[in-house]
């Protein structure tokens, strides 16, 4: 979506940016902008009206003498013309040198060298650039509570003093209307005018109608030889409300309804589809008792069933709730920008048949002086894990339900909307586990006395106290899943080894193998259930047939499925009885009637406010692949903050540095291509040197940690980065994508159908080219406590 017949508007709210009611003033000048475009307004103005650190040194760049300004510290070397120019740029920002105004004396001294050159001042075209990548909005949906019609009629206006002037609605709203009159209209834009609707007059009979309905000018601006005059409606009551409702319902199949933001809406849940499904990060919500925040609720998705599987005992009761205690989960609440209270470290140890939880933030390691014995000896453990919390306080004041259609509810039920209320924070479990540092963070251990670990010890939680709901995903299995463990043994031809059941259903089960087989898949297996035959009675539970689906985890989790031939399956009909004779005891991890759905949708609305890193979406092309897009949250992010500086406009994103020299082809399009749906997304990192260049722009240099070589060679491209400028680290999530969501936004497509149905075909089209999609994700903090000799360890206070 561009921005490009908006500029005139820009232009008229800049001087008004710095103003205290600036935003009541915006609300005014864009009553009758679609929602979708105030906030691309919104974007851009936020982004002109951000600080600069860009020097403008034009001493080799002009035909005149250059004199040293001095503002806010920062010197520049101007010519007399572009000195003149920020003079004029700068009150417009309260004399503070913005983005904008280095781009409004940038562009003037441009124009200026052009006018030289006797060259005319047009937009040049640039160089084909694969790597200019749009944005698409992700999270924020925009509802339209009445519906808008480019609908064109006569009508004749009148003011106080003025002539009347004929002229045309371009569309209509119950609250307001854009119009066409001459250039010479004389209206005074301070004063209220009457519109007459000539044609609705001729059809309907409303006093206001007759004698013309009082609007308030909200702007007005000159276009192709006419005023474009935007309307908010003062006057009319409930019979001129209906009227012109009627009115749009009645024309709607005749004229163009404005379906702007439903598309946009439409688009962003399409992409978000393709998303969240490979989504790896465990979505957790907080609510506060007695001022005791407690993990209430966690969103279960494909993509996370390793972290959830992660947490479960040997009872298959979760430790999250004290892994992120009261006590945590405090600390991380009050500073969410502090990276010590948000990195996680544990490791699991089996004794006695019981699972034991071991776990530390790095404050609590610092303030202990136990990061060498920890993090050394914990990452020789199978189970060692680092994670990463993002926490994100919840904003009550919005809607908790998203997408709307013109005239739907814009509420969830009130069980649902009560449900939503009583959280006060949204938190993203990370697992920033990566197998290949093992050994640099092993090079952290001092061979202390491994007891001095005791005191990291979990207490055992004894019965389930988070609920869980699943995604919103369509359902691809049927049945709703049970928590059980037992052992089965597995075979294919003359591969054979034991496993324990994650999950049951009665036609299906999720396998944990103890080592790694490579079977055949998708292909039949044979099932036998040796400690559940014992009490089976007369089913035989030996040599079952079951299809294995998928496998994950390098192939240590598997997905199968019963055989079922002509007679009936044993295993099937003891799984059932099994799970109908214990249900009060199972638990349940899905829900498969439904009743959950609308809470599932609202939780999911809550985490997407915020997006812990960039996601990112590779669609296929006549010859290969490209990225289409990188979603955008409502909150600027450092990531995309960082690859929008070489771009002037809204939602346009230069990722040259990070995908140049076959990148994006080699680490990104050729692995996607290469997997399926049903696999894990994997990763590769990438090593970045941000360097701030004489005239405030950064320089990005990425190389892939991959290439950088040993350990001592990551260490110096740290250390040169940090003399130079700043270091950061991202990790590139990767995976391959399913078949797009069609019915999460069926009633929207129709929608589109309906009043645009080239857009709905172009919508459609576009979401069935994605065929992979991952994620940029800022790991930083994480790389660096991987090597002893870059951190700091501080002293107890």
């Amino acid at each position: 979506m561009s921005l490009d017949n908006h500029s005139a508007l820009i232009e008229q709210l800049k001087p008004l940016l710095m103003e205290p009611d600036f935003q009541e003033i915006f609300e005014q000048l864009t009553v009758d902008e679609s929602n979708s475009t105030r906030f691309l307004l919104k974007m851009e103005l936020n982004r002109i009206s951000s600080q600069c650190t860009r020097i403008i040194d034009l001493r080799d760049k002009t035909e005149l003498p250059c004199e040293e300004v001095v503002i806010a510290n920062q010197r520049h070397f101007l010519d007399e013309p572009a000195k003149e120019s920020l003079i004029n740029a700068l009150p417009l920002y309260r004399n503070k040198y913005t983005l904008g105004v280095y781009e409004q004396v940038v562009k003037a001294h441009k124009l200026r060298r052009l006018k030289l050159r006797n060259i005319e001042p047009e937009e040049l075209i640039s160089e084909d650039n694969p790597y200019l990548v749009p944005g698409v909005v992700l999270g924020s949906y925009f509802n339209r509570c009445e519906e808008r019609m480019n609908y064109s009629i006569r009508i004749a206006v009148t003011q106080q003093g003025v002539p009347e002037v004929n002229g045309v609605t371009l569309d209509l709203s119950v609250g307001g209307a854009r119009i066409k009159l001459p250039l010479k209209h004389h209206l005074d834009q301070d004063k209220p005018l009457k519109l007459k609707l000539l044609e609705l007059s001729e059809e309907f009979f409303v006093d206001e109608l007759q004698h013309g309905v009082d609007y308030q000018i909200v702007d007005i601006q000159n276009k192709d030889g006419n005023a474009v005059l935007r309307l908010k409606r003062l006057g009319g009551g409930e019979a001129l409300d209906k009227v012109i409702s009627k009115v749009i319902r009645s024309f709607k199949f005749r004229y163009k309804v404005d379906v702007n933001d439903v598309i946009v809406t439409a688009t962003g849940l399409g992409y978000e589809r393709h998303y969240l499904p490979l989504l790896t990060h465990l979505p957790l919500y907080i609510s506060v008792k007695d001022d005791i925040p407690h993990i209430a609720y966690e969103l279960l998705g494909r993509g996370n069933q390793p972290i959830q599987h992660y947490f479960q005992d040997e009872n298959e009761i979760s430790q999250l709730p004290n892994f992120l205690n009261n006590r945590r989960l405090t600390q991380i609440l009050k500073s969410t920008n502090d990276i010590d209270h948000c990195l996680l470290f544990s490791f699991t140890h089996h004794a006695q048949g019981k699972l034991h939880f071991y776990s530390a933030s790095l404050a609590e390691l610092k303030a202990t002086k136990n990061l060498h014995l920890f993090l050394g000896f914990a990452s020789t453990k199978a189970s060692w894990r680092v994670f990463k919390v993002v926490a994100q306080t919840i904003d009550h004041g919005k809607n908790y339900k998203t997408s709307t259609l013109p005239g739907d509810d814009a509420r969830y039920s009130a069980l649902t909307e009560q449900q939503l209320a009583q959280f006060s924070h949204t938190l993203q479990l990370i697992d920033l586990t990566n197998e290949n540092v093992r050994k640099d963070y092993q090079s952290w251990f001092n061979k202390a006395d491994v007891n001095g670990l005791k005191i990291f010890a979990q207490a055992k939680v004894k019965r389930h106290s988070i609920k869980k709901v699943s995604m919103p995903f369509s359902e691809r299995r049927h049945e709703a899943r049970f928590a059980f463990k037992t052992l089965v043994t597995i075979e294919q031809g003359e591969k054979k080894t034991n496993g324990v059941t994650h999950d049951i259903s009665s036609r299906g089960l999720q396998l944990i193998l103890e080592e790694s087989v490579d079977f055949t898949e998708p292909a039949q297996v044979m099932l036998s259930f040796p400690r559940l035959q014992a009490a089976s009675g007369k089913a035989n539970l030996t040599h079952l047939p079951y299809q294995l689906i998928r496998s994950r985890m390098n192939g240590q989790t598997l997905h199968l499925s019963a055989l079922i031939g002509h007679t009936p399956h044993d295993g099937v009909e003891f799984l059932n009885k099994l799970i109908a004779h214990n249900k009060q005891k199972l638990e349940q991890l899905s829900d498969n009637e439904g009743q959950l759905k609308e809470l599932a949708d609202g939780l999911k609305n809550l985490f997407m406010r915020q997006l812990p890193g960039v996601p990112y979406f590779i669609e296929k092309t006549v010859k290969s692949a490209q990225m289409a897009y990188i979603g955008i949250g409502t909150t600027t992010d450092e990531i995309s903050h960082l690859f929008a500086q070489d771009s002037d406009q809204v939602l346009q994103y230069n990722l040259r540095p990070l995908l140049d020299n076959n990148v994006l082809k080699q680490q990104i399009i050729d692995p996607i291509k290469s997997m399926k749906p049903s696999h894990d997304m994997d990763f590769f990192e990438v090593f970045i040197q941000l360097i701030r260049q004489a005239r405030g722009a950064v320089q990005i240099k990425c190389i892939l940690k991959s290439e950088l070589g040993g350990r001592d060679n990551q260490i110096q491209f740290i250390q040169q980065s940090k003399k130079v400028g700043r270091f950061m680290a991202l990790r590139v999530y990767r995976g391959a994508t399913d078949k797009p969501d069609m019915s999460y936004i069926r009633r929207e497509l129709e929608y589109i159908h309906i009043h645009a149905n080239h857009r709905a075909k172009q919508l459609e089209e576009q979401l069935w080219k994605v065929i992979g999609s991952g994620e940029l994700l800022d790991i930083t903090a994480e790389v660096e406590i991987r090597y002893p000799s870059l951190v700091m360890v501080s002293k107890p206070k």
